[in-house]
């Protein structure tokens, strides 16, 4: 839903309320959205690369796994944009076809976070509990490293050496002059996936399994304990690089986002556990199963040449209406996915046993 009213309200809204104060706390939520589908996928990773540790998988063997997946998601990437430079035609220019979006860098992470895991099985002792804290250990470091060395690949040590399309994953420069805070980078994006990697492994750990809730909570206390750490940190008269800033590169906004993201977990599982999850139908959950494909057409709706709305003509109501019907729609395209993916299993199991059935 975050994701929705910050694109929304960003295509749709007229330039006089791009001005008022609801605009600017609208995009203020868009900064969690992305963070989120990152963090989400590092969990996911979490989960898939522990099993396959559990079954017994070799370091090797889990890699290629979980390396091929990302290898999909970052094709997917790249078939997105081919998707957007044909339909933004006459006017879209051919560099869009490299722009740095999201899925490339979910994608990305996850071939990278592939080789941290390899890396930490291939050291040390193989016991699961060891191996799962010793990846911990590692995949939290190399998100802490992503976020302290992004200031300087943003500004003091950019690698203008490389050509425009490389650089644009290290820092979302593209064509411009300077780096453009709303691409999607390898520095600081992918540090939200390895977090979240290294949570996910945490809450694998047995301890964690057998005190489900006291393990989030202490997750939603340490997120806490991080923001305030951050804010702490920010307030004070000296900064470690040369060049400070707070709400794109800093890692101070970072850790906040971090402890932002962990308060989310908590009470995502406090709203399942004992909330209205327990009602039934989540239309939240229910976006997402389909997650991908919702965020892949609704752009069009939104962004694209299909766009419900006039691009920056709409005032707040029409736009909130316009949102409302975004979220409808996908929500309903979910649901037919859903169903429609339940159907396809249950073709080839029918057609089995009318088979069965003429044998007999």
């Amino acid at each position: 839903m975050l994701m929705f009213q910050t694109h929304c309200y960003d295509s749709w809204l007229s330039p006089e309320a791009r001005k008022t104060a609801f605009f600017g706390w609208s995009q203020l939520g868009g900064t969690l959205p992305a963070p989120l589908f990152l963090f989400l996928a590092g969990i996911s990773f979490s989960l898939v690369t522990d099993k396959l540790r559990e079954r017994g998988g070799a370091p090797g063997e889990i890699a290629r796994t979980t390396i091929r997946r990302g290898a999909e998601i970052y094709g997917l990437g790249l078939l997105f944009r081919v998707q957007e430079f044909l339909l933004g035609q006459p006017w879209a220019p051919k560099t869009d076809l490299l722009r740095v979006d999201v899925l490339n860098i979910i994608g990305l992470s996850m071939m990278f976070m592939g080789l941290v895991c390899w890396a930490a099985g291939a050291w040390g002792s193989g016991e699961l509990r060891s191996l799962r804290m010793r990846t911990v250990a590692l995949t939290a470091a190399v998100g802490l490293g992503i976020a302290l060395v992004t200031p300087p690949l943003w500004t003091t040590w950019r690698p203008r050496w490389l050509p425009w399309y490389m650089e644009s994953y290290l820092n979302g420069v593209h064509t411009f002059d300077k780096p453009q805070p709303w691409l999607f980078p390898l520095f600081p994006w992918a540090a939200f996936a390895f977090v979240g990697l290294a949570v996910g492994l945490l809450l694998r750990a047995e301890w964690a399994r057998r005190r489900e809730a006291a393990s989030l909570a202490l997750i939603g206390l340490a997120g806490v304990g991080l923001a305030a750490l951050a804010w702490w940190l920010d307030a004070q008269p000296r900064q470690l690089y040369a060049v400070y800033d707070f709400w794109h590169t800093s890692p101070n906004f970072f850790l906040i986002r971090v402890g932002t993201l962990l308060v989310i977990l908590l009470g995502s599982y406090v709203w399942c556990r004992w909330g209205a999850g327990q009602w039934g139908f989540s239309p939240f959950a229910q976006l997402g199963t389909t997650s991908l494909m919702v965020y892949w057409v609704h752009i069009e709706f939104v962004y694209g040449r299909f766009s419900i709305l006039p691009k920056r003509g709409a005032g707040i109501l029409g736009a909130t209406l316009g949102l409302l019907t975004i979220f409808l729609a996908m929500l309903l395209l979910s649901i037919a996915r859903t169903r429609l993916k339940g159907k396809r299993v249950e073709l080839p199991l029918w057609l089995r046993r009318a088979s069965g059935a003429s044998e007999g």
